[in-house]
């Protein structure tokens, strides 16, 4: 979810469309997988793809349609803003097209309007937590397509001014690290934090991830938020606040974090790969020598872990095309189709082995990204989950703006959870 993806899930259908869609557990078992055929594939295929990646599409799958002459790929470009409410209009309606692309905490919305993953479709090769996304009940329904996760940006420059030769891996050398370049540098504050709002929780999952937490149990039909590692990483990150090495009150415009990051008033923050791109641009000449990226610091005897989201390609119930739909979803997941698509996209590819390629491999900043990459989680694909994060925001801006203790802020959505359950119990 690059910048342009980020806004998409914000705009969440109602709940009672959410309940509408989910996936029973009648519709789970009785769902059998297509198989497919030997040979090209032929006919129309319809896809809708959002943001810059409809915007790509046609002009990438000509070699797709060159492999196979007697298909034609008609693509619809719409806007992630709109894209939830769009697609939820086309279910209602029976016109949805053959293939969508659906961000990877949407696939549980969408449940019983998905044709189940064909065996001939071989996911071993692609990032877990990814696939995992595509698992509904058991069940998977379509394949990760691109992928993203969250790592340290920050300014190379001013770390070394502040005394730093290398990028700390704990929390202690973390906060060392943001309190000096506040202190040395002339930067108003060491690092851009969540401090509350959309996905604010979200944000900040990756310190609990890398002090060992879990949010729900390992079947996910217990929430598990009040554990001593969830409470221990919102006390540590609400230290920078309360010490004032981050904004409590942070400019949440479009934008605005980026360009405090390229002049220096606050030099490290979290982001994803579409950062890379635009800070480039928006620092000019010899900015891309001034920063670089790092994984997520973790507590002392943790592993560093991060969020992952993307995308994945999927197939509608009602496709009336579904063979050839399946073929251009293998074909676009293939790990060569995935080096070309990067490099006209800079989507990062679900397939581990396309990392290899020197496209990725050789690049200083993207190739942290496959290393964050191997230790990373994705939100739970439950039918509560909005619900649940949106109580979780509303509690993180307490914590932070009210001084709310995490320890009784994790009690109440401990509570909250409960009350709304995981879907799965």
């Amino acid at each position: 979810m690059m910048v342009r993806r980020i806004a998409t899930v914000a705009a969440m259908v109602p709940l009672l469309a959410l309940a509408a869609c989910g996936r029973s557990d009648e519709d789970s078992s009785s769902q059998t997988a297509d198989e497919l055929s030997a040979g090209p594939a032929t006919g129309t295929i319809s896809i809708w793809a959002q943001g810059t990646e409809g915007e790509a599409l046609p002009e990438f799958l000509e070699e797709f349609e060159a492999e196979n002459p007697d298909v034609s790929v008609n693509v619809t470009a719409i806007p992630w803003d709109s894209a939830q409410n769009k697609y939820q209009t086309a279910i209602a309606g029976g016109t949805t097209p053959d293939i969508g692309m659906l961000g990877t905490d949407w696939m549980p919305t969408f449940g019983d309007a998905l044709r189940p993953t064909p065996d001939e479709i071989d996911m071993s090769g692609m990032f877990p937590a990814n696939v995992e996304s595509t698992n509904l009940d058991g069940t998977h329904y379509g394949v990760p397509w691109y992928v993203e996760t969250r790592v340290i940006f920050y300014r190379t420059d001013l770390m070394e001014q502040a005394g730093f030769d290398t990028f700390p891996t704990t929390w202690d050398g973390f906060k060392e690290l943001a309190r000096a370049m506040q202190e040395e540098t002339g930067a108003e504050y060491g690092v851009n934090l969540p401090a509350g709002g959309w996905n604010a929780f979200l944000g900040l999952l990756p310190f609990a991830w890398s002090n060992g937490a879990e949010i729900t149990n390992a079947d996910q039909t217990e929430w598990t938020f009040d554990s001593p590692e969830i409470v221990e990483a919102l006390e540590y990150v609400n230290g920078f606040f309360t010490e004032g090495i981050a904004d409590a009150t942070p400019d949440d415009e479009p934008g605005a974090a980026a360009a405090a990051f390229v002049d220096g008033r606050i030099p490290m923050m979290i982001t994803g790969p579409w950062e890379i791109g635009q800070l480039t641009e928006a620092g000019g000449d010899g900015f891309a020598d001034k920063f670089a990226v790092a994984p997520i610091p973790a507590s002392e005897g943790s592993t560093s872990t991060s969020f992952t989201a993307g995308a994945n390609l999927v197939v509608f119930e009602n496709s009336e095309n579904p063979d050839a739909a399946w073929k251009l979803v293998e074909w676009l997941t293939r790990p060569e189709t995935q080096v070309a698509w990067f490099e006209a996209t800079t989507d990062l590819p679900s397939q581990e082995s396309a990392w290899t390629d020197k496209a990725l491999a050789d690049d200083p900043k993207v190739s942290v990204f496959g290393e964050q990459l191997q230790s990373v989680k994705t939100a739970p694909p439950l039918e509560t989950w909005p619900q649940v994060s949106d109580a979780a925001d509303s509690l993180v801006e307490q914590i932070v703006a009210s001084g709310k203790d995490p320890a009784q802020a994790m009690a109440e959505l401990q509570s909250t959870a409960e009350s709304l359950g995981t879907g799965s119990d």
